[in-house]
Order: structure tokens, then sequence, then C-alpha cells
């Protein structure tokens, strides 16, 4: 199956999801103002769901970049203290001892 066929088969599918809520709708055993108030409840419990997960993304991020952070400055430290090494061992062998 290409993309193009699997975007197809989305768009049929999210096409035959509004069609099936407008039809729900419109038969709903609820007057128009309780069928309104129960769309803007659901809205409501959407976003505040949305903006949930979206802290907790951000923190889970911040998180990683806080950790990130510090592997990075570990591995620094690191690789300076073995320069240093490395670059001490050099002037001990470089320099010729005095007697």
């Amino acid at each position: 199956m290409s993309d193009r066929d699997g975007n197809n088969a989305i768009m049929w599918f999210l096409a035959g999801l509004g069609l099936g809520a407008l039809v729900g709708v419109l038969y709903a055993p609820r007057s128009g103002r309780e069928t309104r108030q129960a769309i803007l409840d659901a809205a409501e419990e959407g976003r505040d769901y949305l903006v949930n997960k979206g802290t907790g993304a951000r923190e889970q991020l911040t998180e990683w970049a806080t950790k990130g952070k510090d592997a990075v400055k570990q591995q620094k430290d690191q690789f300076k203290a073995a320069y240093e090494a490395g670059r001490q061992a050099y002037r001990d062998t470089a320099t010729p001892e005095k007697s």
C-alpha cells in the first residue's frame, strides 16, 4: 500500500467518523440545549486533558534536558581531566630531570 492509499484511507475514516457524529447528534434523545451543553462539557474535558498532558510533557522534556546538560558537563570535565593528565605526563617525559 502506498502512502497515498494510506492517506486516502485515513481521510475516509475521518469523514465517516464526522458523519457518524453528525447523525448521532441529530438523533440524540436530548434537547438542543442539553446536547450543546454536553458538547461544551466534553470539549472542556478534552482541553483540560490536553493541558495536563502538555504540562507533563513539558516537565519531562525539562528533566531530560537537565539530565543531558549534566551528562555533557560530566563528559566535558572528564575530558578536561584526561587532557590535563596527558599534558602533565608529556611535560614529565619531555623535560630533562636535573641531578
